[in-house]
């Protein structure tokens, strides 16, 4: 993580800080997969996906897969030279009908 991201983190709640961690560790996932990963209930992880994208720290793009769904991965810093592919698998977790 660099510095930008460390300083824009500091004032965020900490459910925001959480699903920063997760999304930098493991790369894109869907709501349902963020919920899945932190034990956070949907609505906490959309409120703090809200507050990250509101930092610009977080970005919200289309499913692959399913186009009715979100996918959020970390904005890349300054330094970074790879371009994430928008068609890399995304984790999702199981959808109970």
């Amino acid at each position: 993580m660099d510095e930008r991201a460390s300083e824009r983190l500091a004032s965020l709640p900490p459910s925001a800080k959480l699903v920063y961690y997760v999304l930098d560790a493991e790369g894109r996932l869907d709501q349902t997969g963020l919920a899945a990963e932190t034990r956070l209930s949907t609505r906490t992880v959309r409120f703090a996906v809200e507050k990250l994208s509101a930092a610009e720290l977080v970005d919200e793009g289309f499913c692959p897969t399913d186009a009715r769904r979100s996918v959020y991965e970390t904005v890349p810093g300054p330094d970074s030279e790879s371009d994430p592919d928008p068609t890399a698998a995304v984790r999702t977790a199981p959808v109970d009908d």
